[in-house]
């Protein structure tokens, strides 16, 4: 017998696809369409065809292709955003060098995440990994987006807030509309200066990562970073940190010894973890199984690091799809280190962030602009 299928959703999340392959298209388009809460609300071949099509469509959200004929990606996003400001935009891009160079470009004027496309035959053969990447990345930017619950709800789309501060009390919009925030009682857990500063981000990730890291200049501690992107995009990320904060970065290789003052990036396709050699503490690199979807993932970091440093590691959760660094941070928290999150108004998802700030286990909760002043605060006691 013939199973019968799952009913279409009849309010989806609505995504187009600009994409100068037919092939690509057409292969994405199987997979969004076979889950009932998705739906392709058109297919356009360049991304002049794709801006001039918002007259009519209004997605969600956006797969856009790095490189087309007429108009390309780059040139596209801000076409796009000018048309639709709340509109979540994935770069689709081909996992080399140029392409990783050209995505963390396109973060920085508006997309809030990338994935690698298929660019062969054996690759699209090969579809189940590609297939739960996606499908996890586009529902978790929905569930984490306001703007996209409201209108799923049927709702009124909510106020920004951005810049204002985070109060004990403050109710969260529409993600978690009956909770209110509670901060971790100020007496608890430890309040001098951390031996380690250690980040976790996603989704909106790089731009949020820029306004925080250019107030570490100068630190006498090592950071670590676990930001969600594939191989190559990890390497280019950290030399664009190093470029555009003036702080020292650098990918993480398997044995590096951990240097004060420079930001460690976890390499695309491993989980970075810490470890002891002799005296030194040095980075390896895990190539375990992905975590929450992820590899590399914030909770392996987060856990390598309780053993080494304890009560005095201060923990950063920025904007993200999904909960990547809840456990992590409960059981820093445990051992009484500190965590701070990035707030909902000003995050482009708030799936991480707000995973550790609605558990109760955070020190501050706090809009972009303030995390950067507040770790370095916390870094003069």
């Amino acid at each position: 017998m013939c199973s019968t299928p799952t009913p279409k959703n009849p309010n989806p999340i609505r995504v187009m696809l600009i994409d100068d392959s037919a092939v690509v298209r057409g292969f994405i388009t199987r997979i969004l369409e076979a889950d009932p809460d998705i739906s392709v609300i058109y297919s356009a071949q360049n991304g002049e065809v794709g801006v001039n099509a918002l007259d009519r469509q209004h997605p969600d959200i956006i797969l856009l292709d790095v490189e087309m004929p007429v108009m390309d990606g780059l040139t596209a996003i801000p076409h796009i955003l000018k048309k639709i400001p709340d509109v979540k935009i994935i770069m689709c891009s081909t996992l080399t060098t140029q392409n990783a160079a050209i995505t963390i470009k396109a973060m920085t004027l508006g997309a809030v995440d990338c994935i690698g496309k298929p660019t062969s035959t054996n690759d699209i053969q090969n579809q189940a990994h590609f297939r739960e990447t996606l499908l996890h990345k586009i529902k978790s930017i929905a569930e984490g987006s306001s703007s996209i619950q409201a209108r799923l709800r049927n709702l009124p789309a909510p106020e920004s807030a951005a810049g204002t501060t985070t109060t004990t009390t403050k109710p969260t919009s529409l993600l978690s509309p009956k909770t209110a925030l509670q901060l971790r009682p100020a007496h608890e857990g430890y309040a001098g200066k951390p031996d380690i500063i250690a980040i976790g981000s996603s989704t909106g990730g790089p731009n949020a990562l820029m306004a925080v890291i250019k107030h570490f200049i100068g630190f006498d501690v090592p950071i670590v970073l676990t930001q969600h992107m594939p191989a190559t995009f990890t390497k280019i990320l950290a030399d664009n940190i190093k470029l555009q904060t003036g702080v020292d970065a650098v990918e993480a290789a398997d044995k590096m010894p951990l240097q004060n003052g420079r930001v460690h990036v976890a390499a695309g396709g491993f989980h970075m973890v810490i470890d002891r050699d002799g005296f030194q503490k040095i980075i390896r690199l895990n190539d375990g199984p992905m975590e929450n979807f992820c590899k590399p993932a914030v909770d392996p970091m987060l856990r390598s690091l309780i053993p080494l440093y304890g009560e005095k590691i201060l923990t950063v959760i920025l904007t993200g799809m999904g909960h990547d660094g809840l456990l992590g941070a409960k059981d820093i928290t445990a051992r009484g280190g500190r965590v701070y999150a990035q707030d909902e108004a000003t995050s482009v998802v708030w799936g991480m962030p707000g995973a550790v700030a609605k558990a109760g286990i955070c020190s501050a909760i706090l809009p972009l602009d303030h995390i950067g002043p507040a770790v370095r605060k916390a870094m003069l006691k």
